[in-house]
């Protein structure tokens, strides 16, 4: 952690909803959900390194809610899912590419932090799979499984309680950071936000930064939108998207966390605009080093 940073904290959602949020929300530093009934617990995420794993695992039990049962996966990234080994009494739940993903990436993304101390890390993959939407009951609580997208990811699953009308988003959504597509897809976020807006949520707890209200979507979408008009009229132009993301400037989205996700997300509207499907496969650590390069040539800075 930054030594200005401030330490992860609780805040209740809704009686017996709580999200466990860290500050800032930037690169590898996410959020949890955790929602309690009937002396029982479900987790949504766990984090990115054993440590702060370990901390979110005593906050959940100063709540004296119970064991933690259940744990339900956004998507594949390890900042989501890294911490799942240390709940070994777990049903781990996730989308069915999540577990295909999750193996397939490895520990990769510690790689791109190697001074970060994230603990000895093993991939703990869901167990139990779902395709497009499940429920399950923590107590008399009522959660809703979602997939959506092809949006941040392939894998995005959104935990939705309907009774309470509190929204779990993951990083299909952000708060006052820059959204992130580069292993999703543009046109696919926009179909999920509207769809999320549907449910018209009271709370939104993004997968990184502060808890919201609904307009959190209408914020995201308005990136997004923004975005598909820069890219059109740089694809038209010939611009690389490193070269136009230099050009273009951030706009009224300068203020926003992690602002060398423009040149990431570029390259996945490009794609799209040059009729590639949703969610296909993009050279990764090259973009990553494009973005690298936009920043200065130094890494972005990540306090996981």
């Amino acid at each position: 952690m930054s030594p200005a940073e401030p330490r992860p904290y609780l805040t209740e959602l809704a009686d017996g909803v709580f999200g466990y949020i860290q500050p800032d929300g930037g690169w590898c530093v996410s959020n949890s959900g955790v929602i309690t009934g009937g002396g029982e617990v479900a987790l949504v995420d766990t984090l990115a390194t054993a440590s702060r794993t370990l901390a979110l695992r005593v906050a959940v039990a100063d709540l004296a809610a119970g064991p933690v049962r259940t744990v339900i996966n956004t998507h594949f990234h390890g900042d989501h899912t890294f911490g799942n080994q240390f709940f070994p009494d777990s049903t781990l739940i996730g989308h069915r590419q999540t577990r295909t993903e999750m193996l397939k990436a490895g520990l990769g993304l510690t790689r791109l932090w190697p001074d970060v101390d994230w603990g000895q890390l093993r991939v703990t993959p869901p167990t139990v799979l779902l395709d497009d939407r499940a429920t399950l009951y923590v107590g008399d609580r009522e959660v809703r499984l979602i997939h959506v997208g092809p949006a941040h990811t392939t894998t995005d699953v959104v935990v939705w309680l309907p009774e309470e009308r509190v929204l779990f988003a993951g990083d299909v959504l952000m708060s006052g950071c820059t959204p992130f597509i580069l292993m999703g897809s543009l046109a696919g976020s926009l179909e999920a936000i509207d769809e999320l807006a549907r449910l018209d949520a009271r709370v939104v707890l993004s997968g990184h930064g502060r808890a919201t209200g609904p307009e959190v979507l209408e914020a995201n979408a308005r990136y997004l939108r923004w975005l598909g008009d820069v890219a059109a009229a740089g694809r038209r132009a010939g611009l690389s998207p490193l070269k136009l993301a230099r050009n273009v400037g951030l706009g009224e989205f300068g203020e926003l966390l992690d602002p060398e996700r423009i040149v990431g997300n570029l390259h996945r509207a490009y794609a799209e605009v040059g009729g590639a499907a949703p969610g296909a496969d993009l050279d990764v650590l090259t973009i990553f080093a494009e973005m690298v390069e936009f920043g200065g040539g130094r890494p972005p800075a990540c306090w996981a």
